[in-house]
């Protein structure tokens, strides 16, 4: 069965946070995994960008009614029309997260996956327990390997 990694974060990021969050999507797409983020802009504009370029697969889980709301990288948009209620479907579709940066949308998700027993794996995000840090996007792949039975 194909892996399904959620890559989360904020809708504003660092140039550091959207270049580590465009090689993680690099790096999903070259495993053949298949990339799960909320679609709109930022760290999930970034993963998605570099997922599509490396030929994957990105799916959207957007907060409103409207497909078209998508960023141009998200192969298959799903318009939930739940707002924030949505990160619980972000979680609960992947196999494990890849928190690059982030506010307190993140930590939502962050949290849900910790309490739902998803492995967390953190690059320049929250400083909680339960979060495998990484230190780079590489690291963060490695980690995503040895995490995922």
């Amino acid at each position: 069965m194909q892996r399904v990694i959620g890559v989360i974060g904020g809708g504003d990021a660092s140039a550091a946070q959207i270049t580590e969050a465009t090689e993680i999507g690099r790096l999903i797409a070259r495993r053949g995994w298949l990339l799960v983020c909320g679609g709109l802009g930022g760290v999930m504009e970034a993963a998605a960008r570099g997922a599509h370029e490396a030929g994957g697969v990105t799916v959207g889980l957007l907060p409103g009614n409207h497909r078209d709301s998508a960023n141009q990288f998200i192969t298959v948009p799903i318009a939930t029309g739940l707002g924030e209620g949505r990160n619980l479907l972000i979680v609960r579709t992947s196999d494990l997260l890849i928190a690059i940066g982030g506010e307190y949308g993140t930590l939502s998700e962050i949290a849900l996956a910790l309490k739902t027993g998803k492995p967390v794996i953190g690059l320049d995000t929250w400083d909680i327990p339960g979060i495998n840090r990484a230190s780079s996007p590489e690291d963060a792949l490695a980690h995503a390997e040895a995490l995922l039975p």
